[in-house]
């Protein structure tokens, strides 16, 4: 095997209430892709942060390419010492050309006076090595998700960084995209760099990884070859306990016409977009990357401008044109960006659910009922099992998956009728998605109704009752669950690029 180039011994860390690490021990070796699991919350963060410099251990020693680190790692000395960390959440200045960024603070200049013609020449010869196709002078809020990983990669190696922590690094990338992932990350291996990697889509490990390293509760529980054990196994590992089934199912039969879409258009990216949704159902709705599934949500949720279309519910037309109106219909949304757009997370827990719900909790004075709040905030939290040391501890410190269930509590407090998630499960790890999944059975055993998007095919074949495939804006297929297969959603996924693919083909011919 070849030499370590991280040891971390011993490594604790804690925070206010919390032991976020125990004692934990990590290794990582040249020119390997050492994958680190764990459920959310099991400490994974909190060790890369101690490693990149982000965070300082309380004890513990660490020694990088052989030589034992004194004091405490900083971020400068952490990059000084070959360490880079890529983000689940981009670190990009999006106003910035891709050069521009890739030498962010450590800009090349001749005297006063930057050298551009130089940072574009370095940041061409990264970019040209990784085979990535992009020109440094392209400003970054102009490309893909997917591209400005790549510039976050070339970032990293302009360092020189030989040891690369990539956090979720797959989360929003196509198919596509992802290969284009790991080919990079087998050149980097090639050249003996050092890859962390962190991922919560487990079917993606055989691809590129050579070492597991599972922890649970701030703890370390195993290091093995991942040839020496099976999947079973690293699921049972990180989760304390076996999961027979990934995608329960239950059976119930949809009751009335809920909710009725007819001919919905907004923007580009959602074109004249019909479909039903029947109380006590679950609809997945699947396609690529770039197919209108999260543009379709907001405008049904009123986030986004509706040019055309109509809205009934229970029968009933009904007018959408800003999130206030669903919401008083009784239609909700959980986003995509749960942080960002569905959790205030600097409050608590229980000002979350309140919250969305003060027309309910407030007197004719406007002055919340404590005691009405409190025993709304209990119903939620209990109801969903959100498990959390109380309900003023902050939304930010919870897990993903508690995260979700917050963000669904302070809907259904308000006797929501529609339940629309949007990539409920991106981001959290395989326990907590069997519990989003048992939220949303329970959800649909009320008689709610329930609408999800997903990039992840197993999981619409193995939560919906119906399948709704969208690509180029549009819905291109509807199929019920027991017709459903992968080939047939990726086929009705990539209608329109195959019919325009076809007729360049026959343009250029």
């Amino acid at each position: 095997m070849a030499q370590y180039v991280v040891e971390m011994n011993r490594i604790s860390k804690g925070f206010p209430g919390v032991q976020a690490l125990d004692e934990v021990d990590f290794r990582a070796s040249a020119g390997e892709v050492m994958a680190l699991l764990g459920e959310n919350g099991a400490g994974k963060s909190t060790l890369v942060k101690i490693l990149s410099g982000v965070y300082i251990r309380d004890s513990g020693s660490i020694r990088i390419f052989g030589k034992e680190v004194k004091g405490d790692l900083t971020p400068t000395t952490a990059r000084e010492a070959g360490i880079a960390i890529i983000h689940q959440e981009l670190n990009m200045c999006p106003h910035l050309t891709v050069a521009e960024n890739i030498f962010l603070g450590r800009e090349r200049s001749k005297g006063a006076v930057l050298s551009n013609r130089e940072m574009y020449a370095e940041s061409k010869a990264i970019l040209d090595k990784l085979k990535i196709r992009i020109d440094p002078d392209t400003v970054v809020g102009d490309l893909a998700v997917s591209k400005q990983q790549m510039v976050e990669i070339a970032k990293a190696l302009s360092t020189d960084a030989r040891i690369l922590i990539m956090d979720e690094p797959t989360s929003a990338l196509t198919s596509k995209e992802i290969e284009e992932l790991f080919a990079i990350i087998r050149q980097l291996k090639a050249e003996g760099r050092s890859i962390i990697y962190i991922s919560h889509r487990l079917e993606e490990l055989r691809h590129i990884v050579d070492q597991v390293t599972i922890m649970r509760d701030g703890r370390f529980i195993l290091e093995s070859a991942f040839k020496d054990i099976s999947m079973e196994n690293i699921i049972s590992n990180m989760v304390g306990r076996e999961i027979k089934n990934k995608f329960p199912r239950v059976e119930c039969s949809p009751g009335e016409m809920l909710l009725e879409v007819k001919n919905l258009s907004a923007g580009r990216m959602v074109r004249d977009v019909s479909f039903s949704l029947r109380a006590g159902e679950i609809v997945g709705v699947a396609g690529l990357m770039g197919a209108g599934r999260t543009e379709m949500t907001r405008a049904l949720f009123g986030v986004d401008h509706k040019e055309s279309g109509e809205i009934r519910l229970s029968g009933k037309p009904i007018a959408i044109n800003k999130p206030m109106d669903a919401i008083r219909e009784g239609i909700v949304l959980a986003p995509e960006d749960r942080k960002k757009d569905g959790l205030c997370t600097n409050l608590s827990v229980r000002e979350n659910i309140a919250l969305p719900n003060l027309d309910i909790l407030c007197d004719r004075l406007s002055v919340v009922n404590r005691k009405k709040e409190a025993a709304m905030v209990e119903k939620a939290t209990a109801n969903l099992t959100i498990r959390m040391p109380n309900a003023d501890v902050d939304a930010a410190s919870l897990s993903g998956g508690n995260q979700q269930k917050v963000v669904v509590a302070k809907w259904l407090a308000g006797n929501s009728k529609v339940v629309v998630f949007d990539e409920p499960t991106r981001g959290i790890d395989v326990a907590a998605k069997v519990e989003i999944y048992n939220l949303m059975n329970q959800l649909k055993q009320q008689g709610i109704g329930v609408l999800f998007t997903s990039s992840e095919m197993p999981e619409v074949l193995g939560i919906a009752d119906r399948v709704l495939v969208m690509c180029d804006g549009r819905i291109t297929g509807e199929l019920p669950i027991g017709e459903a297969t992968q080939n047939k959603i990726l086929e009705l996924a990539t209608r329109f690029e195959n019919k325009l693919e076809g007729e360049r083909e026959v343009q250029q011919a």
